[in-house]
């Protein structure tokens, strides 16, 4: 048995309650243990000052499946620098909007963060997407597979929505990507645009199967309060991007009638008309909705100024987006009919007033909200700016005299008139403790993930306090995984293979009798095919653990 002891440190684990408290943290074989203060150990690091946390969550983060690997081929030049040789533990690899698969591991265990989720699976590609993350080192994974757009889904709700019959759906969907919840992106407007519908309101019928996004939000939601899903609805809402968007934010909210969900990139679904730009920050009135729905969770996407890609199962945005690509190309896909994507590069400008104000949007949604509890951190990597982005996006949070310099470079109307300006709000290193690690922990379910307590997996991050928060949590003194130093001041000394985090709901599995019906006239891949089985997965995550979580009846505010 291989123990160790960080001695001296200052916790953050607002899990247990604790906020700075200095005490030792003991290691046994891959797991956090209260050991003797005499105990003999096999290592010992004197954290003496330093900050301690568990390690980082990124509950939002486009890692792997096919549009990730589009994005990496429209933007070759963002792959052309010579990666780091330095290092031989790290491999060949690049990019900085959407780095490659183990350049991707490489950077987020130096910041501390060991493990991320990508909200966008579609169920055809679901090998894909697991071998992607199951390339990607150091990291612990996981995905949703996106429903809601799938024809045979729609087709159901059409004919009635057996609530039963959805949820038997649902979960044989679900088990067969080997995810850990379901995503919905623009609810049936990717498939109404099939049909040459051009937009798709919350109470809008689709042209074809007259069911309504409303009624897509309420049947997958209530689909996985019946099956016991820990991960509530991810939900990217209608009218993505579009001006006086939080019309449809709140209706999506109202769909979900007091079910659990989670509203993913906020920031892009929280547009006003107000001003003489007929674009304004409707953040307030997002936060309020918020604030008095306790079953509702959200992140928030916040924009990064510079280049970027954007990368969305959303077809119907994206096309209406491509005019606006930085450099000017795009792709657009489709898989099966049941899902879409869209790629679009694009360069966040600091002299747009639109992507200014969007800037002030993501930050004062963060400011506003007043339990860190249900709201995460994160840029939607890639699509509001890289993940190698969130230490700028922690010091903005936490610094107002930094925050209110960047705001006086924006343009000139949002920096003289933004509502950002008055909020004196700084986050605590406890508030980010549960934005990056105990909240998106709680989200998922993950029991023994996002804290420090007796039993967790010890997955740690130890910070060197710092009076520039930017540089304190780019740059950790260690990074632990399961107990395996990963990390020392910014350098990778490891590369351990991660785990593959999804669940398993009971359903019936008479479903699978329609289903089958379904792919043999609809489908080019044979059903048989279509689920992946446990060998199968461990294969696609390059033999890394399968981390079950269990499905249990979760209360409104995720507890």
């Amino acid at each position: 048995m291989s123990t160790l002891r960080l001695r001296g440190g200052r916790l953050y684990d607002p899990a247990h309650g604790i906020d700075g408290e200095v005490c030792d943290l003991g290691v046994r074989d891959g797991r956090i243990v209260a050991l003797h203060e005499n105990e003999p150990v096999d290592r010992e690091h004197d954290v003496s000052g330093m900050i301690v946390m568990a390690g980082g969550i990124d509950l939002h983060s486009h890692i792997g499946g096919g549009k990730v690997n589009l994005a990496r081929l429209l933007l070759p030049e963002d792959h052309r620098p010579a990666p780091r040789t330095d290092n031989p533990l790290e491999l060949a690899s690049c990019g900085a909007c959407t780095p490659g698969t183990l350049a991707t591991g490489y950077r987020y265990a130096e910041m501390g963060y060991t493990a991320a989720f990508e909200p966008a699976m579609a169920l055809s590609n679901a090998r894909h997407a697991h071998m992607e993350m199951g390339d990607t080192p150091i990291l612990d994974h996981g995905a949703y597979v996106m429903l809601g757009n799938d024809e045979l889904l729609l087709e159901m709700l059409a004919e009635g929505g057996d609530p039963a019959l959805v949820r038997d759906y649902v979960g044989w969907a679900i088990n067969a990507a080997r995810a850990m919840g379901v995503k919905v992106v623009n609810p049936g407007g990717i498939s109404a645009f099939k049909f040459n519908q051009r937009k798709l309101d919350v109470d809008e019928p689709h042209v074809q199967h007259r069911v309504t996004p409303r009624q897509v939000v309420h049947a997958l939601a209530r689909a996985l309060t019946e099956l016991a899903v820990p991960h509530p609805l991810h939900i990217h809402a209608s009218n993505l991007g579009v001006a006086g968007n939080i019309a449809s934010t709140l209706a999506t909210i109202d769909a979900l009638e007091g079910l659990r969900g989670h509203l993913t990139h906020v920031q892009f679904h929280s547009y006003g008309t107000e001003g003489p730009h007929k674009f304004s920050s409707a953040a307030l009135a997002l936060v309020e909705a918020v604030n008095a729905h306790p079953n509702v969770s959200i992140d928030v996407g916040q924009i990064i100024f510079g280049q970027t890609v954007t990368a969305s199962g959303d077809t119907m945005t994206q096309i209406r987006n491509a005019a606006l690509g930085s450099p000017r190309k795009w792709v657009g896909a489709d898989i099966e009919c049941d899902a879409g994507c869209g790629l679009v590069p694009f360069r966040y400008r600091d002299q747009s007033y639109v992507n200014a104000l969007q800037w002030v949007i993501g930050l004062e949604i963060f400011l506003l909200a007043n339990d860190p509890w249900r709201v995460v951190l994160t840029t939607d990597h890639p699509n509001g700016g890289p993940f190698t982005s969130y230490p700028h996006l922690i010091r903005l949070l936490m610094d107002k005299s930094f925050r209110d310099e960047q705001l006086a470079r924006l343009h000139p109307e949002v920096a003289a008139h933004a509502a950002l300006r008055e909020i004196r709000r700084e986050l605590t290193l406890y508030e980010i403790a549960i934005m990056t690690r105990a909240a998106p922990a709680r989200l998922l379910g993950l029991a023994d993930r996002g804290h420090l307590g007796v039993g967790a997996a010890a997955d740690i991050a130890v910070y060197r306090e710092d009076a520039d928060r930017e540089y304190m949590f780019r740059t950790p003194e260690y990074v632990f995984k399961d107990g395996e130093l990963v990390a020392r001041q910014g350098r990778i000394v490891a590369t351990p293979v991660g785990g593959t985090h999804f669940v398993e709901p009971g359903f019936d599995g008479a479903i699978e009798q329609r289903i089958a019906r379904y792919a043999e006239h609809h489908h080019a891949l044979d059903f048989r095919n279509a689920a992946i089985g446990r060998d199968e997965l461990c294969t696609c995550a390059n033999g890394g653990q399968l981390l079950v979580t269990p499905c249990a009846v979760h209360g409104t505010n995720g507890t």
